[in-house]
């Protein structure tokens, strides 16, 4: 990496055990197809090509560890996997005890296959520049409402101060320990630290860091791979899902 750097080093968490439920499949969502290549190959392709990372941890279910390791791509940063736990904060923790060198740590979902390589750069820069917690974020453009247990609104926020929350999600390394070391579930990593008091910065988002979570968002991402050039750590070639 780059010697301006210093001693950091920044590692990419990718917790990859989510069930896919929603998008009506049996095996878990990271290894669906997008255009032939599983999800999480095509996620950990945007992070390298990104040029921002020392290394990349992915954390998957430990019955597929072998099959994991068989679709990961050539390269000279370092890509490793290591078994998750049941719930998506404890595949973080287990990310990070994998990881006790990282200065800054990346939280990627998997399910964002398509997230461009300058936004994990973006996220990696505003970290460099001193900020400890970072999150992409795009203007909410829908009207929001809450509501209660019965369905009726409640209330109609103003949209103009929200912000919808992409990955990957990039933290100084200790508070993110310290916030996992709290024992609280989230689905959200920024959510944690800032139960610690910290301030969370963010930068523009992308809207092709999409999570694919639906059929339709499996639809369209197809659609969008089928006509993109492949990156430099891609390939237009089908790899073997588990």
């Amino acid at each position: 990496m780059n010697a301006s750097r210093g001693a950091s080093r920044v590692v990419a968490l990718v917790p990859a055990a989510g069930q896919g439920v929603r998008l009506g499949e049996s095996r878990p969502k990271a290894f669906v197809p997008v255009g032939g290549i599983p999800m999480l190959r095509l996620a950990i392709d945007g992070l390298l090509a990104s040029e921002s990372v020392d290394e990349v941890v992915v954390i998957v279910p430990a019955d597929l560890l072998d099959e994991t390791r068989a679709l990961l791509p050539v390269s000279p940063i370092p890509v490793r996997v290591v078994p998750g736990g049941a719930e998506r904060t404890d595949s973080v923790r287990a990310g990070l005890d994998a990881a006790p060198a990282a200065t800054h740590v990346l939280v990627h979902d998997a399910a964002r296959a398509l997230t461009p390589p300058d936004l994990v750069s973006r996220v990696v820069e505003q970290l460099r520049s001193g900020s400890v917690a970072v999150v992409p974020a795009l203007p909410v453009t829908d009207t929001i409402k809450s509501v209660d247990a019965a369905g009726a609104v409640t209330g109609t926020p103003d949209r103009s101060a929200l912000r919808a929350i992409q990955t990957p999600q990039g933290f100084d390394a200790e508070l993110l320990r310290a916030a996992h070391a709290t024992g609280v579930q989230a689905t959200d990593d920024a959510g944690l630290v800032e139960l610690l008091g910290a301030v969370v910065h963010t930068v523009p988002g992308a809207a092709m860091a999409f999570k694919i979570t639906t059929p339709l968002d499996l639809v369209l991402a197809n659609t969008l791979v089928a006509q993109r050039e492949p990156g430099p750590n891609e390939s237009r070639e089908a790899v073997p899902a588990p």
